[in-house]
């Protein structure tokens, strides 16, 4: 198999990311912040980078398969989240690789992890950068590829989906044109989310970094106390609105955009989405008004915040919900789990995988009681075949397989049984802050070992592309001809 295509991409991807950089750079020299040539420097490195794969891989290419899509898109994450940290280690944050490195890769997977504190009187260039990396992850690299890249409208489909388990009919008749307007939709609801939080009292600079993480549920904000630093409901109320929406299809927003069909309240994800927002959301504030923590009012305006923010990964923080008990503390790592829509921004195993699982568990407790029965069950009006059902099967396992070794990985090199287990949920499901002092919606993570930071961002990798697309290159028949 050839990488030239992959090589090509790469230095594309890289060369585009370092002119991306140039935006803070002018912010910060506007500033007059010595950060300015941290975003220069770190800009010139990846154009020169990716200006060299780029030139010198240039030519024909053989047709393009999902063979080589898994290899792009595994290289092409882990070249950019090591290049978003360079703004980070050259800047005078006066942090280590492992840190930048660890932040990069947060906020490109959507994760919201951070060690970073002090984001009050942090400069507005780094802090933009944050913003962007999460807003680039948040719609995808190799989604952006595609739309940009010609040579790609041939099964480019497939790499969208090695990356987003977006397994959607193609509701336009191009692939590169449907993945067009998922990006062109992802840009206006941002635009919408901006006018939003500006309009409501946010500052110009607040309101555009929020929108830019809010879509992309990754949850990055430009203030310590997150989401909690506006005292305000009617920007929570704004937050949540705009969390759903980045947890619903985009192919659905996009079918209502430009096509005039509203299927939101058909489609079997959304209404298990808003199901289980809606119960946990009346359990959790019926919990909290009747123990008296808050009026009826704020109890309804933070607990569907917080929850809508943990069950689309997000992550912001408007108090620490840490502190409301062990029950509610319970109901949050349980939906820490649970994730959006397939094709959606957000992280964790989605909505559509437990469905399906649900559905194999009737059918087999069906076949219990009547052995020699025969049974069928169909999702979204269509027949679940095995091969839907294996693949389910297989990333569930992996998925609990995964929080089980990284939580043993991280006990391994010192962290407490609480930390290591939420940190591993946290990671894997790529929401951000996890349970407890360390780590939890108050703490952050830079007090862990280095060891713990790679292992998370290992976690944070490997979750944001499902496991099987990265497993799969290691795998002996995947190289045989």
């Amino acid at each position: 198999m050839s990488f030239r295509l992959t090589f090509y991409t790469t230095g594309l991807l890289l060369m585009l990311l370092g002119m991306m950089m140039l935006i803070p750079f002018v912010v910060e020299y506007a500033d007059g912040h010595a950060n300015a040539y941290a975003f220069l420097y770190s800009a010139m490195i990846c154009v020169y980078f990716g200006g060299s794969l780029f030139f010198a891989n240039q030519g024909m290419f053989a047709r393009f398969n999902l063979r080589e899509g898994f290899v792009l898109t595994t290289v092409s994450w882990l070249t950019l989240s090591f290049a978003g940290a360079l703004p980070f280690y050259f800047s005078d944050l006066n942090i280590s690789f492992t840190d930048a490195y660890f932040e990069s890769i947060s906020g490109i997977t959507t994760t919201g992890s951070t060690i970073l504190s002090g984001l009050d009187y942090m400069s507005r260039g780094v802090l933009l950068w944050r913003s962007m990396l999460q807003w680039i992850g948040g719609i995808g690299i190799v989604a952006f590829g595609i739309v940009l890249f010609p040579f790609l409208k041939i099964g480019g489909m497939q790499l969208f989906q090695t990356e987003s388990s977006d397994r959607s009919d193609k509701i336009l008749p191009q692939s590169r044109q449907l993945v067009g307007r998922l990006v062109l939709v992802y840009f206006l609801l941002s635009v919408f989310c901006f006018v939003t939080y500006f309009l409501l009292g946010m500052t110009f600079f607040d309101a555009l970094n929020h929108a830019m993480t809010t879509l992309s549920t990754g949850g990055y904000s430009t203030h310590d106390s997150s989401f909690g630093y506006f005292h305000s409901s009617s920007m929570q109320i704004a937050a949540t609105f705009f969390m759903f929406l980045g947890g619903v299809p985009f192919v659905l927003i996009v079918k209502y955009m430009f096509l005039g069909q509203f299927t939101f309240h058909k489609d079997k994800q959304v209404q298990g989405f808003f199901f289980i927002v809606l119960v946990a959301t009346i359990v959790m504030a019926s919990w909290l008004w009747i123990n008296g923590k808050y009026g009826l009012f704020d109890s309804v305006v933070l607990s569907s915040f917080n929850i809508v923010s943990v069950v689309t990964t997000t992550g912001y923080a408007t108090v620490d919900y840490t502190l409301w008990g062990t029950f509610l503390i319970a109901v949050f790592f349980f939906l820490t789990y649970l994730g959006g829509c397939a094709g959606s921004t957000s992280g964790g195993v989605k909505i559509m995988r437990l469905q399906v699982v649900f559905l194999a568990m009737k059918q087999q407790i069906n076949k219990l009681i009547y052995p020699n029965g025969m049974f069928c069950s169909a999702y979204q009006g269509r027949r679940i075949d095995a091969d839907l059902g294996t693949t389910v099967m297989a990333f569930v396992s992996l998925y609990v397989m995964m929080n089980v070794f990284l939580t043993f990985g991280l006990s391994w090199v010192g962290l407490d049984i609480e930390t290591a287990f939420s940190g591993a949920a946290t990671a894997i499901a790529n929401v951000g802050p996890g349970i407890g002092d360390t780590i939890g919606p108050a703490g952050n993570f830079a007090s862990l070992p280095d060891s713990a930071k790679w292992l998370l961002s290992l976690g944070m990798f490997l979750g944001r592309l499902e496991f099987l697309t990265v497993f799969v290159i290691f795998t002996p028949s995947f190289w045989e001809l």
